[in-house]
């Protein structure tokens, strides 16, 4: 890439729900070469979501020596962002995965957590997370339920569990280990203590003998075998590796990172977590406490133009061209609550719904109610954080965030400023800044942004979001309904 220096690399490795993203970073933050390797995804039955952890161990190892091919005596460091709640069980002793791995978006253990609901405002009280198929306790809790029911081999300590951070560390260096900000998503960490809370254990029916040991963001790991044994020196969560690339490093600022899910997270400098936000911990770096942090988890946004090109048969990037020519009073509304809601409703019971639609509906009016949604939910959240004065500075990134029509609608929409930084790469970029300090690079990296300021008509954002917030209403009576015939 023009400008690149000839100085030292961190490789720096995203492995998100589609593909596993590496790409060479120097210490000014510009991706010297990048690879990409698809990864796929099996829906079984309706709601379930699973990957082949083995799968995504080898499309690490396929893009880490693609995009270092050539440049192997540059590398000093490894970084790692990662998919966070996402699970998986393997065998301790040979390595191999003895089932699949559930992803975030698995919804199979619905029924696991209406059981567990009396105890649910404990839980969140621990883990600042509400009750939700969304985190890992209770994927963990279902996969050993299938391969280890009395929990026998469990105890042995001859099974282990983790996020797709901990899985990847222990194939490639032999460290059962998790980073705490990935271990915060799990729904079994103290936040309090930093540690595995024993009480949710108990709760889960998950024995501390599987769990990975909690590390700093930044502890330097073992070699890694087959990877030249170059050290991870930095790994977080791909939401927080985001917030870390994009500079934030106090409360005040937050980004939106949009993708097949979005998030919408700011760091917290107190242990109160706004009403229908969570609490988690954006990272930990060396000896210091761990850094909290706010999000809005988002299950569906992406995911929704992916749907509607899939329906109308037009790739994704002409939806949003073709978004652009419908009037800005088309009149639907569309809440993708194919997974339910999550921030700020957390209604896992929520049922999509189309509405306001007649037979003069064209394509265009639709994919541009796609391209709504996104916008609405994300405002759903911001407005959430900003009631507890969270939010001063709005920043954007992933892939959709490269369109400046989506932007756009998004600060007139939210009637605030969007900020976007040059690339769209932040969490790859977030890995590698932290993996380069911690390998005592200083990086120098350049935090240009391009500025999305309000443009619409007030009365029109004022109207455009009292139809939304009525269509969600409709979304969560439609299953409430549901739910009362099916108990009659």
């Amino acid at each position: 890439m023009s400008g690149a220096d000839a100085g030292p690399l961190v490789v720096a490795i995203d492995q998100g729900t589609s593909s596993t993203k590496v790409a060479c970073v120097d210490r000014a933050g510009h991706l010297v070469r990048e690879v990409g390797v698809a990864v796929g995804q099996h829906h079984p039955r309706p709601g379930w979501v699973e990957q082949d952890a083995v799968e995504i161990l080898d499309s690490v190892r396929t893009a880490v020596l693609e995009a270092s091919e050539g440049l192997e005596d540059r590398v000093v460091a490894l970084g790692l962002s990662s998919q966070r709640e996402s699970a998986v069980v393997w065998d301790r002793g040979t390595g191999t995965p003895v089932g699949p791995m559930l992803g975030w978006q698995d919804r199979r253990t619905v029924e696991l957590v209406d059981r567990l609901a009396p105890h649910a405002a404990r839980v969140r009280e621990v883990t600042g997370l509400p009750l939700d198929p969304m985190f890992s306790a209770v994927k963990i809790a279902w996969l050993l339920d299938q391969v280890d029911p009395d929990r026998r081999r469990s105890r042995r300590g001859e099974l282990a569990v983790g996020t797709v951070d901990s899985w990847l560390l222990f194939a490639l260096t032999g460290e059962h280990r998790i980073e705490t900000g990935n271990a915060s998503r799990t729904q079994l960490l103290d936040l309090g203590t930093g540690d595995w809370s024993p009480e949710l254990l108990e709760l889960f029916d998950i024995p501390a003998a599987v769990l990975p040991q909690v590390t700093a963001s930044d502890e330097v790991s073992r070699p890694a075998q087959g990877l030249h044994g170059w050290r991870f020196h930095g790994v977080l969560g791909d939401s927080h590796a985001a917030l870390y690339g994009h500079g934030v490093r106090e409360p005040g600022a937050v980004k939106v990172t949009y993708g097949t899910g979005s998030s919408v997270m700011g760091l917290s400098g107190a242990d109160d977590v706004p009403a229908g936000l969570v609490g988690t911990i954006a990272w930990q770096l060396g000896g210091a406490a761990p850094q909290r942090a706010v999000e809005g988890n988002i299950l569906a946004t992406g995911a929704t133009m992916a749907w509607l090109s899939r329906l109308l048969g037009r790739e994704v990037g002409e939806l949003a061209a073709l978004a652009r020519t419908a009037p800005a009073d088309h009149g639907i509304v569309l809440v993708p609550a194919v997974a339910g809601l999550g921030a700020p409703y957390w209604d896992g019971s929520a049922r999509a719904v189309l509405h306001g639609f007649d037979l003069g509906t064209d394509a265009a009016a639709l994919a541009r109610a796609g391209m709504e949604s996104i916008v609405h939910q994300v405002e759903d959240v911001l407005a959430a954080a900003d009631a507890a004065g969270v939010v001063r500075s709005v920043y954007a990134d992933g892939a959709p965030a490269r369109d400046d029509a989506l932007m756009q609608l998004q600060a007139d929409v939210s009637e605030r400023e969007v900020l976007r930084p040059e690339t769209a790469a932040l969490s790859v970029l977030g890995a590698a800044e932290l993996a380069a300090v911690s390998a005592g690079l200083a990086p120098t990296r350049d935090r240009s942004t391009t500025r999305f300021t309000p443009q619409g008509d007030p009365e029109h954002t004022r109207s455009a979001r009292a139809a939304w917030h009525h269509a969600v209403g409709l979304a969560r009576t439609t299953s409430r309904d549901a739910r009362h015939q099916g108990e009659q």
